[in-house]
């Protein structure tokens, strides 16, 4: 059964990111899916948006997203063939923000992973 749940996952996720490129634009702002978990029933879909830009940019976009939710779920019913349509959730994924404070944090202490020189390799 968890296996059924990964391909739907897949499937919402590349249609959802194919109908969102096409319908919306964006100001100074990428957006892509980047994860979709859905319940067990098939009737929730938490859609988590990687949307890189200001923080502005990201707030507009997340509510655009919101916005055309029903049309998304409309598109999104004859492009998948599924008994019931699932409610879209957006949700802001920021793991890449994260990712990135980590990363500077580690720069601040001095903890950049040293690269050996040839002439100390042996």
């Amino acid at each position: 059964m968890k296996n059924r749940l990964a391909r739907v996952c897949e499937v919402l996720k590349r249609e959802l990111g194919v109908i969102i490129r096409r319908e919306l634009e964006f100001e100074n702002t990428l957006v892509t899916v980047s994860d979709v978990d859905i319940t067990p029933d098939l009737k929730q879909a938490h859609i988590f948006i990687s949307a890189l830009g200001s923080p502005a940019g990201r707030r507009k976009a997340m509510e655009a997203l919101e916005e055309h939710r029903v049309m998304f779920q409309t598109e999104l019913s004859r492009r998948v063939q599924m008994k019931h349509t699932p409610h879209l959730n957006f949700r802001l994924d920021q793991a890449i923000e994260r990712g990135t404070r980590v990363i500077d944090i580690m720069d601040e202490l001095g903890l950049k992973e040293e690269l050996p020189n040839d002439e100390n390799e042996f």
